[in-house]
């Protein structure tokens, strides 16, 4: 019996915020999947230990340390991956930040610095690439927080509002030449994003209660997220462009708590 191939065979995917969470878990799958692999973030120290998670599943990877929100070091990192693999076929854009809230502007401009513009350089460098051979896929790392108000602070919920119209805009700008865009909505994940809300559920004892409003009753993992990102990023996914998929547990299903529509 034939073995099974790997779904992305022959693919190279650059993915942006792969030093933890949703880009590492990413990252790994992709690996295992057979892509090759230009992986960024700003943490360096995390950076490295994606790298050598995903050497250890025997993938081929190369790595920049680089700040999404400076357009030079995008174009840099994406120079990277054409240099090194000659082709990039998959692009994902996972960098983001929370945590910074307040009405003062200069929060609002970073958050949409790394939030929405990171997205907007990388699609600026890889987009003409991909447009050239006709074929490819980008997928934006968006949340829950960007289509529904309570799940996450007013500048994190407008910058992530932002980038799943982005993604609407861009798909039909490059739809014509064979690209894809979309983007997956995370609801309640475990990551380094997410750390402090987890830590102090620990410590109060009040971790079962997270994740209690979704349908699923619990809080989701970075890999469950990965598998969204890998069926959007492959050839599975050819007729799909244009949307925002949520990957929250329900939680965007119902305007309702669990348990009050019954």
């Amino acid at each position: 019996m034939m073995g099974k191939k790997a779904r992305l065979e022959g693919k190279v995917a650059v993915i942006t915020g792969a030093a933890d969470g949703i880009g590492r878990a990413t990252a790994v799958l992709f690996a295992r999947e057979g892509a090759k692999l230009a992986i960024a973030d700003i943490n360096e120290k995390g950076l490295t230990q994606t790298l050598d998670l995903v050497q250890k599943e025997g993938g081929r990877a190369v790595m920049k340390v680089i700040d999404v929100s400076v357009e030079q070091q995008i174009k840099e990192l994406v120079e990277l991956a054409l240099e090194s693999y000659s082709q990039i076929d998959i692009l994902c854009n996972n960098a983001g930040i929370g945590g910074m809230e307040g009405e003062d502007g200069v929060v609002w401009k970073r958050i949409y610095e790394i939030n929405v513009l990171g997205a907007v350089y990388a699609i600026k460098y890889v987009g003409p690439h991909m447009q050239e051979r006709k074929s490819g896929s980008i997928v934006n790392t968006a949340s829950v927080a960007g289509i529904r108000a309570g799940a996450g602070g007013n500048a994190y919920s407008a910058s992530k509002a932002a980038l799943i119209n982005f993604t609407k805009t861009a798909a039909c700008d490059m739809g014509g030449f064979n690209v894809r865009v979309n983007a997956v909505c995370p609801g309640l994940i475990e990551t380094g994003m997410t750390k402090p809300i987890f830590d102090y559920a620990r410590s109060a004892g009040k971790l079962d209660r997270m994740g209690n409003r979704c349908e699923l009753r619990r809080y989701g993992c970075p890999e469950e997220v990965a598998y969204a990102i890998l069926f959007l990023a492959s050839d599975e996914s050819s007729y799909i462009t244009g949307q925002s998929l949520p990957v929250d547990g329900g939680n965007t299903a119902s305007l309702n708590m669990p348990g009050m529509k019954y």
